[in-house]
Order: C-alpha cells, then structure tokens, then sequence
C-alpha cells in the first residue's frame, strides 16, 4: 500500500473506482466569422476614430496654450 492508496482510502475512493473511465463530452466552439466588408469597415471606422481624436486633443493642447 503506498501513499497514495491511503489518500484515495480516506476520501472514500475504491482502487476499482480510480480506474474507471469518465464520460466527458467536449464541444468545440464554432470560429467567429466576419465577412471582409464588416471587417474593413471596422478597421477603417477605429482608424478614423483614432485619428479625430488625435487631432481634437491636439486642437485643445494648443487652446490651453493662448
């Protein structure tokens, strides 16, 4: 009897329990699909986004200077 035996014992576990298989079913996910034209328009949308923003905190950097 090793160690281990006597871990599984006092937790109630049988030797013939620890060998039976479980039944696990695992579902893959489906993958995420976006067509090219929502992706590209994603894209350019965030990169003008981006780009208002840089200009609007530069706009207002310059006013607190005057």
């Amino acid at each position: 009897m090793t160690a281990d035996d006597t871990i599984y014992e006092a937790q109630g576990y049988m030797d013939e329990d620890l060998h039976e298989a479980d039944i696990v079913e695992w579902y893959e996910t489906r993958p995420v699909t976006v067509s090219t034209a929502v992706a590209t328009g994603a894209i350019v949308t965030a990169f003008t986004l981006g780009a208002l923003a840089a200009v609007g905190a530069l706009f207002l950097i310059g006013r607190l200077d005057d």
